[in-house]
């Protein structure tokens, strides 16, 4: 069959671990560019000048030059559609607001055509829509058709918006991927694992599982809430529960106008009406406090003159504040005021319909508190107001113009505090006061709300000018002691070589050590020794499953080559990677792995995830795993049957720690000194066969802080036969 000038994709691949080509999730593409082979990018007439109109931003993107406009000189020199497609793929993520940065293409074999493209994505089926889309948009550029490219990127956002996470819990992830602590996405909204097995916590937006149910239900409380805040000293309104719009009219009476009405169940300013004066305001507003609440009981209080401000309370801290402000709209004779609301309010750029806004669209007919200050101004959203009138649109709300370093310190304590009386360990504080630089008790001003999973985004993205907050930070501070990262100790072995069995055999050493120990491996996946049924997942599912197993303290991975390829590793990193050699590239070919070479790039990724604090327990005795020892970012531990391997002995000379057979039995040396001899008695005789993969067992235990007399007990413990 005759090529053409095409690009085929044959084969997509979402890597959700790490891989042969980056520690993170990328999608890998087999592409077939036909006779494009022939023609690179300044081989085909206007290319660069129609993919740069369609999409200018790739300016941006660095590429192997390594700084701005990188990626347009390979285009104007020369490059192949398989590159240019891994370019215009990213720049589409990035254009729909999923930013993305990593990518790479290689050719699978020289004149192929064929292609491996690794790009970096957040989210698996935004990722395949992006290269669906750049392929089309890249052979539309080639062969020059016109493409709807707003088209392919509002399609793309709206899959960012309702795939990914929120703007809010994705801060609070970035927070914890600064301090290098892992996450794994549980659900496909907001429910969130930091860390791991034991030491995992949990977000659900602005709620962890330090959020308690009873102080949630307090919260929603008002009347609870405003009772058990006056009794601690904190400043309230004065107010009543009432279950009629008579009564609420009465009571207002009695507290003195003006009032505010709310429903005693609301959460954050939901259903609440302020400033009222009148009889008819009032029982209106009783309800529309009934309706948002969905119960008679409503809670008439004194308006509290001033602003309204929105306080963000983590653990015992004030992180920030913001001021809310009332909206106006002035009048020209000929607008209504719905039309009026369109052209000054909602053309904010801080409003929008979805949670990427930190401010709501304004609908004055969709909102009966609009509807009611604009029935006391004598209008409705038909009305046309004169020229130059100022309507007031909604008295307060619009909480984002950041106040933070503006507000008292005894406003900041009383702000703690509130949130300490309900219970809560991440709070909204609603307050208003005239001026938060000065005492609340000087002015008159008062907490009027405390809400449980309070909104985080107007501290994200605050008014122009404003600062934008840690609050991210400042959640994961508040569930992660500072020398806390999360991490459960996680050993990971690869090669061909006895890998179930060193598996086991560090399994339970660790078990042996008061360790509940997760095991995954081609024998199966065991809790603590228990076998339990892998079911029909994958082998990276399996693993997964015991990183979110809160029992598991320790965790073992047996890992299949084919599963590095295919999903990569089930951890983003390991306190210790063992290598046992770099064989079987035969047993690869589908995927192009057709060289030692090529076997070493997938092997080299056990050690490239080891942490700088962890280590590496290689095979002395195979040349390319030894030259693998240069990658490791923590300690390296060589293994060999004897003393005299080069590798080793060269290891040794320069002080470092390894693992051998001797005379006496395993002994662990660090440079010439020898520490400790396990002796040959330790593994039984009918299992000489196995001493490699004990030696590469003890180096795992030694790089775990093990004693030798754990290991020995543990050796002389283990159960042969167990994975038979």
């Amino acid at each position: 069959m005759t090529k053409k000038k095409d690009i085929e994709v044959l084969r997509v691949t979402h890597l959700r671990g790490p891989n042969i080509w980056t520690y993170r999730p990328v999608i890998e593409a087999w592409l077939d560019i036909g006779e494009l082979e022939q023609f690179p990018s300044d081989k085909l007439p206007g290319l660069y000048e129609r993919l740069t109109a369609m999409l200018p931003n790739l300016i941006e993107h660095r590429c192997g030059v390594g700084e701005r406009g990188g990626f347009l000189e390979r285009l104007r020199g020369g490059t192949y559609a398989g590159h240019i497609l891994e370019h215009v793929v990213l720049e589409l993520q990035n254009l729909a607001g999923m930013r993305t940065g990593f990518g790479k293409t290689r050719q699978t074999a020289e004149g192929s055509g064929i292609y491996k493209m690794a790009f970096r994505t957040r989210q698996e089926q935004v990722g395949r829509a992006a290269l669906a889309a750049g392929r089309d948009l890249l052979m539309a550029a080639i062969e020059d058709r016109p493409y709807d490219v707003a088209g392919a990127v509002a399609s793309l956002t709206d899959l960012v918006e309702s795939l990914c996470l929120g703007p809010s819990t994705g801060n609070i992830v970035d927070a914890a991927t600064d301090r290098k602590i892992p996450h794994i996405r549980l659900t496909d909204g907001n429910l969130v694992q930091l860390g791991h097995g034991a030491r995992q916590r949990r977000i659900w937006t602005a709620e962890t599982d330090n959020t308690s149910a009873i102080a949630e239900g307090i919260a929603s409380d008002k009347d609870m809430t405003k009772d058990l805040l006056s009794s601690a000293g904190v400043p309230v309104p004065e107010g009543v529960l009432v279950r009629s719009a008579d009564e609420a009219w009465e009571e207002a009476q009695d507290i003195g106008l003006p009032v505010a009405v709310k429903p005693y169940d609301g959460n954050h300013g939901r259903g609440v009406s302020l400033n009222l004066s009148t009889e008819a305001d009032v029982k209106a507003a009783y309800d529309i406090a009934v309706a948002r609440g969905g119960s008679k009981s409503v809670i008439v209080e004194k308006f509290i003159v001033g602003n309204e401000h929105r306080l963000l309370v983590v653990g015992r801290r004030l992180i920030a504040a913001s001021r809310g402000e009332s909206l106006w709209a002035v009048g020209d004779g000929k607008s209504t005021v719905q039309e009026l609301v369109d052209t000054q309010i909602n053309t904010d750029p801080r409003r929008g319909t979805t949670e990427e806004f930190p401010l709501n669209i304004v609908q004055p007919r969709e909102s009966e508190e609009v509807l009611l200050d604009l029935q006391r101004q004598g209008l409705t959203p038909d009305s046309v107001p004169d020229a130059g009138r100022k309507v007031l649109i909604q008295l307060n709300g619009n909480v984002a113009n950041d106040v933070t370093d503006e507000v008292h310190p005894d406003v900041a304590e009383m702000a703690a505090l509130a949130a300490r009386v309900v219970g809560l360990d991440i709070a909204g504080i609603d307050l208003v006061a005239e001026d938060i630089s000065r005492p609340l008790e000087e002015q008159g001003g008062a907490i009027i709300e405390v809400n449980a999973s309070p909104g985080l985004l107007a501290h994200l993205k605050p008014a122009h000018g404003g600062k934008v907050r840690p609050v991210g930070a400042a959640i994961v501070d508040e569930l992660f002691a500072e020398d806390e990262d999360g991490r459960i100790p996680i050993v990971g072995v690869s090669g061909q070589r006895h890998t179930a069995l060193i598996a086991r055999l560090t399994a339970w050493m660790l078990q042996t050590n008061a360790k509940h120990v997760g095991l995954s491996c081609e024998d199966g996946i065991y809790l603590n020794g228990r076998k339990v049924a892998r079911g029909p997942l994958s082998e990276w599912e399996s693993g997964q499953r015991l990183l979110l197993n809160k029992n598991v303290e320790a965790a073992v991975f047996a890992n299949s080559n084919r599963m590095v390829l295919t999903e990569g590793y089930a951890y983003d990193k390991c306190t210790v990677g063992i290598v046992t050699d770099a064989t079987g590239h035969e047993e690869l070919g589908e995927f192009y792995i057709d060289s030692e070479e090529k076997m070493y790039g997938v092997l080299r990724t056990q050690v490239d995830v080891v942490l700088p604090e962890g280590a590496a327990v290689l095979n002395a005795s195979d040349a390319q795993v030894v030259d693998m020892a240069e990658l490791c970012d923590g300690a390296v531990i060589f293994y060999g049957l004897n003393a005299d391997v080069p590798a080793l002995a060269a290891h040794r000379q320069d002080g470092n720690r390894a693992v051998f057979l001797g005379a006496d039995g395993f002994v662990l040396a660090s440079g010439a000194d020898e520490l400790a001899v396990l002796p040959p008695s330790c593994l039984p005789a009918s299992q000489e066969a196995h001493r490699e993969a004990v030696l590469a067992a003890i180096g795992a235990g030694w790089a775990l802080g093990l004693s030798p007399e754990l290991m020995d007990a543990a050796l002389r413990t283990f159960d042969w036969n167990s994975g038979k």
